[in-house]
């Protein structure tokens, strides 16, 4: 068993659904033993954001290297490279927990099967390893988050804290799009924005309908223009991203013989980046109020020469050819991507594999992983 193998299944034997400590614990506890970088713990919700980072030019006053966009102390201010993954993770199948609280990890036919393996620990031991083994060309930051699961909370805690490397490689999923094993990059994916339309009414006795206003027919007619949205797309460095818009819900009503003076409609869009669905239009309809629940922001790598580059170090780490590719799920690169930070992503998780109840990850995606990491920090910029 080599040490990415080992480390991987270390991390991912820690529980990690309800509260991410632990985990966090043993990922602090491995920079400050493998690593003489500054290590910080913050105060996020579920355990703290890890952040380490390394600095071939200046240091803050407290020691840490900067790794803040546009900070007069980096030098050149256009230097920080980030490592980015997030240490959270969906709740186990009862095949995937052990009786003691921790979770399985087996190794079968090249492959680590186990809760986060995917999503995404295994990319963590890919990314600790490189972080630790680069010769940098300029300031390399590590960072896992928590809350990702959840909308993002560690990724947003952090920014609101300053943290704004210039450039990030996110660790989730992008093996197996071009080709079945190889490793590509994303260039874009999608973030979703979660609606409720609100229908209110005036309830009446069903016996006399034209007494009240009813909720439910007002509903449909805003689901009538929903339909007639157009879905949001938009191109990305020569990639053309296609969102989409679609009704998933609807309530309305609590007996047979009341018209209803209420009825809600959800609405799942996935966006891309610069475009949302007028979804506004709804509520011009008496009665229809729109609100919006969440919205995971996508992320447009606006930087070709840094695509190409983590492509290239993608391409010397394995034997298939990667290419650029668009990703349908939203991550915590949409959050660094939304202030101003050049993302893409690149990671071991294949199409289908993330919060499965036989999730798994390909060892070689690991190691090719774990190289083109390495590869990046040293090239870059």
């Amino acid at each position: 068993m080599d040490e990415l193998e080992s480390l991987t299944r270390d991390l991912v034997a820690i529980s990690a659904h309800d509260d991410e400590t632990a985990v966090g614990d043993r990922i602090e506890s491995w920079l400050r033993e493998h690593t003489d970088a500054a290590v910080e713990r913050d105060d996020a919700p579920n355990g703290g954001n890890v952040i380490a980072r390394r600095a071939t030019g200046p240091r803050s006053p407290s020691g840490d290297a900067i790794a803040q966009r546009g900070s007069d102390e980096t030098g050149d201010g256009d230097t920080s490279l980030a490592l980015v993954g997030h240490h959270d993770v969906v709740p186990p199948a009862d095949a995937q927990l052990a009786d003691d609280g921790t979770y399985r990890v087996r190794r079968e036919g090249g492959r680590l099967y186990g809760r986060g393996t995917a999503d995404m620990t295994g990319a963590l031991a890919a990314m600790l390893l490189a972080f630790r083994e680069a010769d940098p060309a300029g300031d390399v930051v590590f960072a896992s988050f928590v809350g990702e699961e959840r909308g993002g909370i560690g990724a947003r805690h952090a920014i609101q804290n300053d943290f704004s490397p210039n450039y990030a490689v996110v660790g989730e999923g992008s093996t197996g799009y071009s080709a079945p094993g190889t490793v590509d990059v994303a260039v874009a994916h999608k973030g979703r924005r979660a609606s409720t339309l609100r229908a209110s009414g005036t309830a009446a006795h069903a016996s006399e309908p034209e007494a009240g206003t009813n909720a439910v027919y007002r509903a449909c007619d805003a689901v009538g223009v929903v339909r007639d949205l157009d879905a949001p797309e938009t191109e990305v460095l020569g990639h053309r991203i296609a969102g989409s818009l679609v009704v998933t819900g609807i309530d309305g009503g609590g007996a047979w013989n009341v018209v209803p003076d209420a009825c809600e409609v959800t609405v799942d869009e996935r966006t891309v980046p610069g475009e949302r669905a007028a979804l506004a239009r709804a509520a011009e309809i008496e009665g229809v109020a729109w609100d919006v629940e969440q919205d995971l922001p996508p992320m447009a790598c606006d930087d070709a020469a840094f695509a190409d580059a983590v492509t290239d170090a993608a391409a010397g780490a394995q034997a298939g050819a990667p290419t650029q590719v668009v990703k349908p799920h939203a991550t915590d690169a949409g959050w660094l991507a939304d202030t101003g930070t050049t993302c893409v992503v690149c990671g071991p998780a294949e199409p289908g594999e993330a919060h499965t109840d036989a999730e798994s990850v390909s060892l070689d995606a690991l190691r090719t992983c774990r190289d083109a990491y390495t590869a990046i920090a040293a090239r870059w910029p």
